[in-house]
């Protein structure tokens, strides 16, 4: 089942609590929030108070991703606001195992995250250990971004090592999602789809989701 993770950072924030609602009206399966400190990545979004009023508009996971420096100091209070689901940046701590962890205690889904040109073999220690691996497809710390199509090789490989493990380990994908890109993500082994532009900008946003799950 191919799920579609609608990236508030494309809402209107002026509106995006009522936006958070439309997405689940419109058969979003996650609502996908992105952390930026202006430090792991040269953008500054939004924290802790967005996510718990979020989740005043919707019944769907929140599917946090921490794209902030030592995300450690700071995930409790994240799936204290609200977060379902966190996933942070392999890249962004020396301790990732230890945040892995200090999520799952907290009861939420942990999740581990890579950036275009970081090698799968930085995460396959942790594997055994997170409910979802997102590859992130574009550099992060801005949205609407072109796909970087090198990362299909990346999906397929880590397709395959979690097909190996026996493990049910969900495959998302950040960056330069669309209805022109969407077939050779999940070709490659994906099944969870992070759409920002895509969807927020279409004339359709519920066709969009759709169109992205008939992919």
């Amino acid at each position: 089942m191919i799920k579609v993770a609608p990236s508030i950072l494309s809402a209107d924030f002026a509106n995006v609590g009522q936006a958070v609602k439309q997405m689940e009206e419109y058969g979003a399966d996650y609502i996908h929030c992105d952390v930026m400190d202006g430090m792991f990545v040269p953008n500054i979004t939004f924290g802790f108070p967005m996510i718990r009023d979020l989740k005043k508009y919707t019944s769907l996971p929140m599917d946090v991703h921490l794209m902030i420096t030592e995300p450690e100091r700071y995930v409790e209070r994240f799936c204290e606001a609200g977060a379902d689901l966190v996933t942070v940046h392999a890249e962004s701590t020396p301790h990732v195992h230890r945040a892995i962890q200090m999520i799952r205690n907290c009861g939420k889904k942990p999740g581990v995250v890579l950036n275009p040109s970081t090698p799968l073999e930085q995460i396959e220690y942790v594997l055994d250990d997170v409910d979802m691996v997102l590859l992130m497809s574009v550099n992060p710390g801005y949205g609407a971004q072109k796909f970087i199509p090198q990362v299909l090789k990346k999906i397929e490989k880590l397709r395959s090592l979690i097909d190996q493990s026996g493990r049910e380990i969900e495959i998302e994908v950040d960056g330069g999602v669309n209805e022109h890109t969407a077939r050779e993500i999940v070709a490659a082994g994906a099944n969870v789809l992070v759409a920002g532009n895509a969807v927020f900008t279409a004339k359709d946003p519920a066709a969009m989701i759709k169109l992205l799950k008939q992919a």
